[in-house]
């Protein structure tokens, strides 16, 4: 009996001219990264689930893939930070501080699949770790890594949105709302799915004060370019030493963003985001495609004080930043965002028209390749009508067709598949014509 072939919901499995569009975009991002001398790191994508689970809790816990393999208890790894803390608690003494890092690679999450959502996606990290100590300066380096990623990607109209989450604690300490901090954070980060209303309604539901509620809807609210905010964050008279801290850094990150010469039209203070409410300890950003804001961000992240806390006492605060490779790619083609041009991997397709010119043909491919043209052969005996056809629908741009006269002249035939146009002369002058 014959098995059903069928792909489990929420993995991705691309066509290959979409594939080839995946992996030019990854490997933009990499080359991005790299610009900025981030160096690169692969961990395991299964780990000791004592390892794994150190810190997880609640519905990161319930959505990790585990499971045994003889004595051993497993899991895949869920995101990138924590294999990342687990390698810098266990190499720390042979990494050069700050540690600059990315990692491109897959990650495992068992939510409910759906449109846009996966259990199997890629994650493009970087992160930047100190030991001990890290600079405010590094904060203010990753919107500049953000924005020549982007503009690498082709775009112009994204915004970096910035804030910091000591001025929020700081906030909830004046009202006397600690213990209700974390829920009223994820009441706001929700303020543009739900809208202003419904936040004052859940903020209500949750026993907030009425008087709390306008002050925190006054905060939110505060308009202007990232100076005027910082000022009037600077005007509202809160004391409480969290607070002010937290005004302090977002000013050190926003000058230094401007050191770096981000353009000011693609960063601002935006005291709405309140994103990692049980890891970020400062700065944290957003980014938003400005003509695609539904999609939502596009590229998140922030700062933490201690990345190894659970496996080591040595103090290693980082900064860092994600973009989701396989949701940023899906909701791209969703949009067509993407043009959807025809990608090819060979350059040329080289076509003997019998078998007799087989050993000529695998030289001149062999010779196309080592000056690094990328070069298949069709080896099938087939008409010549069918091997343009097999080029044109991989889009291969020329084709070389090797008879009996071209291989007794030791010269080739070149097509060219887009204008039509064809010419037989020697290799070499070929060679220089389709480099």
């Amino acid at each position: 009996m014959k098995v059903e072939p069928r792909t489990l919901p929420g993995f991705m499995e691309l066509f290959p001219n979409d594939q080839i569009e995946f992996n030019s975009i990854k490997e933009k991002i990499q080359k991005s990264y790299e610009k900025f001398g981030f160096l690169p790191l692969d961990t395991p994508i299964i780990e000791s689930a004592e390892v794994l689970l150190a810190k997880a809790g609640g519905e990161t816990e319930k959505q990790i893939y585990r499971f045994n393999k003889g004595e051993n208890d497993l899991a895949l790894r869920f995101d990138l930070t924590v294999p990342l803390a687990k390698y810098v608690a266990e190499y720390g003494g042979e990494l050069s501080f700050p540690f600059k890092r990315y990692q491109i690679g897959k990650v495992y999450r068992g939510e409910k699949a759906q449109a846009g959502r996966y259990r199997e996606f890629y994650q493009c990290d970087i992160d930047i770790i100190g030991d001990e100590v890290l600079s405010l300066m590094y904060d203010a380096e990753l919107p500049s890594v953000i924005y020549e990623t982007f503009k690498t990607l082709g775009f112009e109209d994204f915004t970096i949105c910035i804030n910091n989450r000591k001025i929020l604690n700081g906030l909830f300490e004046s009202l006397n709302l600690n213990e209700k901090s974390g829920d009223i954070l994820r009441i706001i980060d929700k303020i543009e799915k739900i809208g202003k209303e419904n936040v004052i309604k859940e903020l209500e539901e949750l026993k907030v004060p009425e008087k709390d509620i306008d002050t925190i809807m006054k905060f939110i609210e505060i308009t202007g370019n990232s100076d005027e905010k910082i000022q009037k964050l600077k005007d509202l008279g809160i004391t409480t030493k969290t607070f002010n801290l937290g005004i302090y850094e977002l000013e050190e990150v926003i000058n230094g963003i401007r050191k770096n010469k981000v353009p000011e039209k693609n960063f601002t203070v935006d005291l709405t985001i309140a994103r990692g409410l049980d890891y970020y300890t400062g700065t944290v950003y957003e980014t938003f495609l400005n003509d695609y804001k539904k999609i939502g961000s596009v590229c998140s992240g922030g700062r933490y004080e201690n990345l190894a806390e659970y496996y080591t006492d040595k103090k290693l605060p980082g900064v860092g930043i994600s973009i989701g490779l396989t949701r940023f790619f899906y909701q791209m083609k969703k949009e067509n965002i993407l043009k959807q041009e025809k990608r090819s991997i060979s350059k040329v397709l080289v076509a003997p028209m019998s078998n007799e010119e087989i050993t000529y043909a695998l030289e001149v491919a062999n010779a196309l390749r080592n000056e690094n043209i990328n070069t298949e052969t069709y080896l099938e005996d087939k008409k010549l009508k069918a091997k343009f056809k097999y080029a044109d629908k991989l889009n291969i741009q020329y084709v070389i067709v090797l008879g009996e006269e071209e291989t007794k002249e030791r010269k080739v035939t070149l097509k060219n598949m887009i204008t039509g146009e064809q010419e037989t002369a020697t290799l070499d002058e070929i060679i220089k014509k389709i480099k």
